[in-house]
């Protein structure tokens, strides 16, 4: 693959995951407002973005293998109007219902096919082998990009307009997903990296990734990453405005997260182009279970806010690099789509305890402090999780004709 071809893919499907992950991850600047105009309760609002997570991870496996034998395109536009659905009907809803069916199912299954899976499975299958990890990496920071850019974009869209506009107009930006996503539909062969050659059968590779401990210890270790992601991208702003601190102060703690995580995912991916990924992730949990811990025991400031953002931000998504390029190395690209689906879906899982648990805890306790305890654990076992990871590719042989 050329290189003006190489930068042509990283940068499209790059716009595609900052458009869908930047918007989602805009969600926690809406607690604060929705809950005040509906009348509902952190717990109710944390479970709406908790069923959005649940519902995503239970649809992705699916819009995954779908991808992998129809193609990108027709899976990222029929999701990228669902998610505009989700979103639009959100603006218009007036009780925690119509929250749970627009913000939580809508939107949850238009992001199992605009997002990670689909478009990393696609850009896997394009790209070579040895360009594949730093690949990963470039298009995965498209999420840090979005994140840095529509997080203070949608604070100010709810200063100016309200929770409700804003929501519209973040719809519209939806929109950028299905035009360029037609750069995978006129995809010619030519353009299309040597196969792997590890081909196989669905179910083959279903029943090797079924057996093999690796594949179920990256399942465990993606659960707290979604974890710690959607809880503190769903309840630090709140969190912070229980310490008075300004909410564009906290928006400007999201962006941060997102500018810094830039950095840190293309960093996943290049250094998982040398090192083991295994050992990186064990490294990146570790860091994040330190980073909390320093965050909570220390007196909070703007000062503090702003080192724990960047130094999260370094170490947020260069798990999805690091995790998607472990299952393609392990088990190949031919259905990497539906296996990091798969694994995809515990991350969810975790997504899910993480946004209803804050809310939950929250109502309960009157804190967030068992949250940031349990986060602070949970970075700590997933950390050994990955250590013992058998990470040699696996051979899966074709079916006989």
């Amino acid at each position: 693959m050329r290189q003006s071809k190489f930068i042509l893919l990283v940068s499209i499907a790059g716009i595609i995951v900052a458009a869908s992950m930047g918007i989602r991850q805009s969600f926690g600047m809406f607690l604060q407002p929705v809950v005040t105009d509906l009348v509902i309760t952190r717990e109710i609002f944390g479970l709406a973005i908790a069923i959005q997570n649940l519902i995503w991870g239970l649809a992705q496996p699916f819009a995954g293998m779908l991808a992998d034998k129809y193609g990108s395109f027709r899976v990222l536009v029929i999701a990228s109007g669902i998610y505009i659905a989700g979103l639009v009907l959100t603006a218009y809803t007036s009780s925690a219902t119509g929250l749970y069916l627009s913000l939580g199912a809508l939107v949850g299954l238009g992001m199992s096919g605009t997002t990670f899976t689909v478009v990393l499975s696609s850009v896997g299958r394009l790209v070579p082998e040895e360009k594949r990890s730093l690949a990963f990496g470039l298009v995965s920071a498209g999420g840090s990009v979005g994140m840095f850019s529509f997080v203070p974009a949608s604070q100010l869209f709810i200063g100016l307009y309200g929770w409700a506009v804003a929501l519209l107009i973040l719809a519209g930006c939806v929109m950028v997903v299905p035009l360029f996503s037609l750069f995978f539909r006129s995809q010619i062969k030519q353009d299309v990296a040597r196969p792997d050659t590890r081909e196989g059968t669905l179910s083959q590779s279903l029943g090797i990734a079924g057996v093999h401990s690796g594949y179920w210890l990256l399942n465990l270790g993606f659960l707290v990453c979604g974890f710690h992601v959607a809880f503190i991208g769903t309840h630090l702003p709140a969190f912070l405005n229980d310490q008075a601190v300004s909410p564009m102060l906290a928006a400007s703690a999201l962006a941060l997260i997102g500018f810094f995580n830039i950095i840190g995912t293309y960093l996943a991916g290049l250094f998982g182009g040398r090192y083991r990924k295994k050992y990186l992730l064990s490294g990146l949990y570790l860091g994040r279970a330190i980073v909390i811990a320093l965050f909570i025991m220390l007196p909070l400031s703007d000062v503090s806010l702003l080192l724990f953002a960047a130094a999260m931000g370094l170490l947020w998504l260069g798990t999805v690099p690091l995790t998607s390029g472990l299952v393609a190395e392990i088990f190949g690209t031919r259905y990497s789509g539906t296996l990091f689906g798969i694994v995809f879906f515990s991350h969810q899982v975790g997504s899910f305890l993480g946004a209803w648990l804050g809310g939950y805890f929250f109502e309960a306790t009157g804190s967030y402090t068992l949250m940031w305890q349990m986060a602070i654990l949970l970075g700590l076992v997933s950390a050994l999780l990955h250590w013992p990871i058998r990470d040699a590719p696996m051979i899966v042989r074709a079916a006989p004709a």
